[in-house]
């Protein structure tokens, strides 16, 4: 496929594309011409960037995962899951405060002592 097949199917601009091939996480083949050639391994890894981008990882700890000869591999994975775990609790301890807000009858919630239990974590801090 060509960088504008592949762009509009993956919903991404071309520079964006060509940003990551010089950034060295794409690789697509070229054709007589020059131009430039996805195969499916090239469309997996970007559909590998676009998830992990969107889980929160930086282009460089996409880079390392990508690359099993990567010695820090392992750490950079294991430090991601660890800030996955955290922000997966902090978005259920918010969808239990919405839930809660949606059905409480306080005028004002912030003033409703089992809402401001969805905060008392970080309110521990003060």
């Amino acid at each position: 496929m060509s960088i504008g097949d592949v762009a509009r199917v993956m919903g991404l601009p071309t520079n964006v594309l060509r940003h990551w091939e010089t950034v060295g996480l794409l690789s697509p083949e070229r054709d007589g011409s020059g131009r430039r050639q996805y195969d499916e391994d090239q469309i997996v890894r970007i559909a590998v960037i676009q998830r992990s981008k969107g889980a929160g990882m930086s282009l460089e700890q996409v880079g390392v995962m990508l690359n099993d000869g990567a010695r820090e591999r392992h750490e950079i994975l294991r430090k991601h899951l660890d800030d996955l775990d955290r922000r997966m609790e902090d978005m259920r301890r918010s969808r239990a405060m919405a839930e809660h807000a949606m059905n409480c009858r306080s005028h004002d919630i912030a003033t409703c002592p089992r809402f401001r239990a969805g905060v008392e974590d970080v309110m521990a801090r003060f």
